[in-house]
């Protein structure tokens, strides 16, 4: 684990976006850049973070933190789904195959939590005892542990704009074909299986996480970042306790933040301190080396002409 000081001390090398010759135009994200080539997309990490869907600032390390965490997931579940990486010549690139999309957002839920509009336990504290048609009994209480995982699907939403809670009758009424959707499930419920046995293991809970499936060539694929900070929920099993909030290990600890700072999305954010943006950092990396055993290794040289070479010599 890198140290606080040296935290601090790359704070202002964090990596807000990278121009790379003869890849095209940008396609600037909330938390990386996409060029796309022949068929083919590099996904070039950034260290901005998001959160109540702003981008909101920089943290060291994160976005190498989050591509080399999925990449070594894609490797932990080829048996589970095909993915869309290519090659990563570069820690903060990878090279993945184009792919159309499914337009079904698809969230695995382990745990009564959350607490934006589509989140279970928020469907649920408002009465729905069917969220996203799923039959839930009365007397749960915010954090309990469902009986088994379920998938909460909802649309998929682009460009800033909401997504909608669907059921699995929307989704076979004229969104997906049946086929395809068990797929989907199968798929979405192995991959979470998959990354709750690796979170125990690193003392972590997998609460929930988000996948993003599409068709290459006609094959269910998997086609963004897998249980990482950013796309999945982890608490630190130890911090569970009676009436006790867990403690996060992703995302959540930066929401909360700005939360108890009475900023939920709208205005101008209040400015992170850098010894809290160190503090995000390390959570990043924590979760990092919980779940995959090994120390995190950041890459020294400067990004830019690094991933440009990098880029190069790999379409050479």
């Amino acid at each position: 684990m890198l140290t606080y000081d040296e935290l601090l001390a790359a704070l202002p090398g964090a990596l807000d976006g990278v121009d790379v010759p003869n890849w095209g135009e940008r396609i600037r994200g909330k938390v990386r850049d996409g060029y796309a080539r022949d068929g083919l997309r590099a996904l070039i990490t950034t260290d901005r973070i998001s959160a109540f869907d702003r981008v909101l600032g920089l943290i060291p390390y994160k976005g190498q933190v989050l591509n080399q965490l999925s990449l070594w997931w894609f490797d932990q579940t080829r048996d589970v789904v095909a993915n869309h990486v290519v090659a990563s010549p570069d820690p903060n690139v990878t090279i993945g195959r184009e792919a159309a999309a499914l337009p079904v957002e698809v969230v695995v839920r382990g745990y009564l939590t959350g607490v934006t509009s589509t989140s279970i336990w928020t469907m649920y504290a408002a009465g729905e005892r069917k969220p996203y048609g799923i039959a839930l009994p009365d007397g749960l209480n915010k954090n309990d542990a469902l009986p088994t995982p379920v998938i909460t699907p909802t649309t998929k939403a682009e460009g800033g704009a909401h997504d909608h809670p669907l059921t699995r009758d929307d989704i076979l009424n004229g969104i997906l074909p049946p086929d395809l959707w068990e797929q989907v499930e199968t798929a979405a419920l192995g991959l979470f299986a998959r990354g709750q046995a690796v979170a125990r293991q690193g003392g972590l809970i997998l609460v929930d996480t988000k996948y993003e499936f599409g068709l290459i060539d006609g094959q269910l694929t998997l086609i963004d970042e897998i249980h990482t900070p950013d796309s999945s929920r982890y608490w630190i099993a130890d911090s569970i306790g009676q009436g006790v909030e867990p403690e996060n290990l992703d995302k959540e600890f930066l929401r909360k933040w700005y939360a108890a700072r009475g900023y939920r999305g709208d205005g101008q954010p209040p400015v992170m301190p850098p010894e809290f943006i160190a503090q995000v950092a390390a959570r990043y990396i924590d979760a990092y080396e919980r779940l995959t055993g090994q120390s995190f290794m950041p890459a020294s040289i400067p990004a830019a002409p690094r991933i440009e070479s990098a880029l190069t010599n790999w379409r050479a």
